[in-house]
């Protein structure tokens, strides 16, 4: 029972081959810089195990077509590869970031599959298309093999409409499926999932606060186990303050910087895409690096700290608002699984909400699961890493196993 999990991306291609048996992972690796005129393929196989070896193969690397045929020929190799033959590989799963209104679970991928996706395109102009290219090349390889997209969205798809609906005019929703969808969904709902064993209880009977903190940032608020609502909207721009992107801000910027800057709506997109969040505020995306220069009395990137968790809090008691009872906050991602200072600023002053911290467990260095909230705290904190190629893999095992 060995997964193949891809991950498609525009100019990459990462990768798991999990033996679903144990879920332990044989291999993991990424495709970089394809189409360009030296891509690179990093490889480990047997990863964080004594028996890790890592490969690195640097060559052109022109579309997906051959980056994928470089990953199954290392996979595969007679020396040092994990699977004998393509044969091995019992289903693949492929991440999609947008199946808009279409899908509210993981599906198998046919015709018509295939077809919403293209639909979705618009929504997600930059991620779907690549991520098509991986289900073409990988059915092209493993044409007998069942094939599963595993949707960003389809978590969020049981949002109710006064939560996913904008107070724009209704024939935009009607026409264009304007609204919020929400995105990183695999991982929330992966690491509900873990919050939910931690406490004992089943996740249908879980209020939960899930919170994505890495170079991208999300949050939702998950009632009886299912999301309710999320801070990203119709793209990966709204809500919490992120490496490169804004998060919220007043719609009417872009007229603004239009009449005042001269701007297009091209430039203005990819400067809240990729020139905003901390970085714009402090020249930096890097938490580790904003730490550092914080710490020098560097006072914009204090200033770019303070921005970001205090929109995180602002978010936390606006969910507890909407869940009413809340049994756990959860932290993952990069920031959120490793950064006790964003951890605590996040949640500072929340005690009247029965939010209060252990110092010393929110200051511990684990890769472990753990409940860093102290004794007395009505509402539970946890440190879940977040797995999203592991929770795409067991999407895989439903969606065959049904």
């Amino acid at each position: 029972m060995k997964f193949f999990i891809i991950n498609s991306g525009s100019s990459s291609i990462k990768y798991q081959v999990i033996e679903m048996t144990t879920e332990s992972v044989l291999a993991t690796g990424m495709v970089e810089r394809i189409g360009d005129e030296t891509g690179r393929l990093q490889n480990t196989f047997f990863p964080g195990t004594p028996s890790e070896r890592v490969s690195t193969v640097e060559q052109a690397i022109p579309d997906h077509d051959s980056g994928m045929h470089l990953v199954i020929s290392l996979l595969t190799d007679q020396e040092q590869g994990v699977i004998g033959d393509t044969s091995e590989i019992s289903a693949i799963g492929h991440r999609v970031v947008h199946g808009g209104e279409d899908f509210r679970e993981s599906t198998r991928v046919t015709p018509l599959v295939i077809e919403a996706i293209k639909r979705n395109i618009p929504l997600a102009p930059l991620h779907n298309p690549a991520n098509l290219d991986g289900i073409r090349v990988a059915m092209e390889l493993f044409p007998a093999v069942p094939q599963v997209a595993v949707f960003d969205t389809a978590f969020h798809q049981t949002m109710p409409p006064h939560a996913f609906m904008y107070a724009i005019p209704y024939a935009l929703y009607e026409q264009d499926r304007v609204r919020r969808y929400g995105f990183h969904g695999t991982s929330h709902r992966f690491v509900a999932g873990e919050c939910a064993r931690h406490l004992g209880k089943p996740l249908s009977s879980c209020n939960l606060i899930t919170i994505h903190l890495g170079n991208g940032c999300s949050m939702t608020a998950i009632a009886n186990g299912v999301s309710i609502d999320t801070s990203l909207g119709m793209t990966p721009l709204e809500g919490l303050v992120m490496g490169t992107r804004s998060g919220d801000v007043d719609p009417a910027l872009h007229l603004f910087l239009k009449q005042n800057k001269g701007m297009d709506l091209e430039a203005i997109d990819a400067m809240l895409n990729k020139e905003s969040g901390l970085k714009g505020l402090c020249g930096m995306n890097d938490m580790r690096d904003i730490h550092r220069a914080v710490e020098a009395g560097d006072q914009r990137a204090a200033l770019a700290l303070a921005v970001q968790t205090y929109r995180n809090r602002k978010y936390i008691g606006a969910f507890m608002a909407v869940l009413g009872r809340v049994d756990g906050i959860v932290f993952t991602a990069g920031i959120g699984e490793n950064d006790a200072i964003v951890r605590a600023e996040s949640l500072q002053g929340l005690e009247f909400l029965g939010v209060r911290l252990d110092p010393e467990e929110n200051n511990l260095r684990s890769k472990q699961a753990r409940c860093i909230s102290s004794e007395d705290s009505r509402v539970r904190v946890f440190v879940i890493p977040t797995n999203e190629e592991l929770a795409i893999a067991r999407e895989v095992a439903k969606v065959v196993g049904s």
